[in-house]
């Protein structure tokens, strides 16, 4: 499955999980409901793995967790938030970097409507 047949499944299951839950809820909230509804699409989907950070060749672990990978390929970043700033597309572009992961997903949950390139970003490595 291409990188875009992925996203396209991944922002259904976005879209579900927004519908159903609507915003003011808890992060973790979202990612429990994104992980089910991922699953249910037969993805193969881990979430809270460990990401450490090499620095001149040692492994450090930092504490650092990637919300959710999908099909060891993409990287989904959730905030519940009132905005998305550029921070937390830093971060993920950060996460993308460390894992070696060409495209991530960050996703605010927290907005009256769920909007490509403001409450819901693609970012590419």
């Amino acid at each position: 499955m291409s990188l875009n047949d992925l996203t396209y499944q991944i922002k259904g299951a976005i879209y579900t999980v927004f519908k159903e839950l609507e915003p003011g809820l808890l992060e973790h909230v979202y990612e429990a409901t994104l992980m089910f509804e991922l699953h249910q699409m037969g993805l193969k989907a881990r979430s809270q793995v460990g990401l450490p950070v090499i620095y001149k060749g040692t492994k450090l672990e930092l504490g650092y967790r990637i919300d959710i990978i999908v099909e060891n390929n993409i990287i989904i970043e959730i905030k519940s938030v009132e905005f998305l700033h550029n921070v937390h597309k830093k971060q993920l572009l950060s996460y993308l970097k460390l894992s070696d992961k060409k495209l991530g997903l960050l996703v605010n949950f927290n907005v009256s409507k769920l909007v490509d390139n403001e409450s819901l970003v693609r970012i590419i490595n």
